[in-house]
This record gives structure tokens, sequence and C-alpha cells, in this order.
């Protein structure tokens, strides 16, 4: 083997020898992430999200929620991502994202609040779309509140959470979703529905509203407008055109 082929050899080595230890460092910090993320005594606020999912109906819940960990003298939130798997997750608009979990092996915190952002054509699996169901009925039996953000409103409606509680969904699906699910009432025209703990939103910049809207029922009127102030949001609940069917009850402000 001549001098170059050696030296070629070598460098090939090398890269490989550091491309494993940056895996294993990347592994170690996602582990250590993952770990330090769940803090005690705070709400503890899952995020589904599946291949698919649009970007501005996770972000949106996701900043306003992770903005309670910048307020002091309240119950923060813990904010984390749940799916089915450990893989990447790529958004519709081509953003990649680690999950914190894998609801199929990991062992779970409880989840004080599931966000269902909308997704398209989260899964064209039967088996894979039944677990995910069953997860979110399980979860949705003990959280204190289950939000969706645009069209998540059909996870919720395929895990049968829409018996006797109303809702909204993203404008241009209000027809199909109508039409699908005729025992439900579907308010249209509305930035988001609270019905007992289900709050629905019309998804894009209205997530914004819905979240700030569940921030200002936890913490009080002075935290929400501090946090949209951060997220130089212009907010005034009263403002904001909504249905509050019944807000229900069991939970404490802090």
């Amino acid at each position: 083997m001549n001098k170059s082929w050696l030296a070629i050899l070598i460098l090939i080595l090398l890269w490989d020898c550091n491309s494993t230890d940056h895996q294993h460092s990347l592994a170690k910090n996602v582990s250590l992430k993952k770990e330090n993320k769940i803090l005690p005594s705070r709400y503890n606020v899952a995020f589904l999200v599946m291949n698919g999912t649009y970007n501005a109906e996770l972000m949106a819940p996701y900043d306003v929620y992770q903005h309670t960990q910048f307020r002091e003298n309240i119950k923060q939130m813990n904010v984390f991502i749940v799916s089915n798997t450990h893989d990447l997750i790529r958004t519709f608009e081509g953003i990649y994202i680690k999950p914190d979990f894998d609801f199929t092996q990991d062992p779970m915190p409880h989840i004080d609040i599931l966000v269902i952002p909308s997704a398209a054509h989260p899964s064209n699996d039967q088996e894979t779309d039944t677990a995910i169901i069953d997860w979110v009925k399980k979860v949705s039996s003990e959280a204190m509140f289950i939000t969706s953000h645009c069209d998540g409103t059909s996870v919720l409606a395929k895990a049968e959470l829409f018996n006797g509680v109303s809702c909204t969904t993203f404008p241009a699906e209000i027809k199909s979703f109508r039409e699908h699910n005729p025992s439900v009432t579907v308010y249209e025209d509305v930035a988001f529905v609270h019905d007992h703990n289900i709050i629905t939103s019309a998804g894009g910049s209205k997530s914004f509203d819905a979240s700030l809207y569940l921030i200002q029922l936890l913490y009080g009127k002075a935290i929400a407008d501090k946090i949209a102030k951060g997220l130089v949001f212009e907010w005034n609940l009263d403002q904001v055109k909504k249905v509050i069917v019944h807000q229900g009850s069991g939970f404490s402000t802090m």
C-alpha cells in the first residue's frame, strides 16, 4: 500500500472515530436534556408530535408554555415532545425534531396538559394510528386539560372526546369535520372554543390566543400579559373572538 492510500485510510478511521464519539456525546446530551427537563412541582405539558406536524401549531403553544419558566412565584411548566418513536420527526415545513419520549416504550411522567398540533396525514398505518389514539384516550382520562390546534381536532374526534363537547378547527376543515362528526357542535369564525377541559383552536396565529387563554386561566391576567409581552404578542382576552361553553373545575391557579 503506497503512502497516499495509507494517509487516506488513516483519515477515514479518524473521521469514523470522531463521528462515533460525537454520536455518543449527542446521545448523552439528549439523555441528560430529557432527565433535566422534567422538574418536580411543575405542570407537565406534553406535545404529541408526528411526521407532518405543522410548525405554527407546535411552536406557538410551545413558546407560550415554555415562557412560564421565566416567571417567578408560579407553578411553572415542563414542556416536552412525545411521539411513537425516538427517531427524528420532520415537520411539514421541514424542521427535524428529536422527541423527548417514545410513549410506546418509555416510562412516562404524569401529563397535566396534552397538546395536539395538527399534522398533514399524521398516519397512514392503521396499527400506528390505533396506538396513537389509544394513548390519547388514556392520557385524556387523567389530564387536567386537553388542547388541540387546527386539525388536531381530528385526533380528539377519533379518541371520542367530543361526546357532549363542542369545538372548533381549521376554517377550511370545518365542513369536512362536520360531515364526519355530525353529532359534534363545531363553531366557526372564532379563535378558540373551551368546553369543559378541552380547548380547541383554529390554528395558525390563533394557537397563540388559545395558549395564552389557558395561561390566563391558570395564572391570571398579569402573568398572561407578561408572557405575551415577552413574545411581542398583542394580547387582550376581551378582544379575542371565542366561545367558552363550560370552563370545567377541579384545577387550581398558581
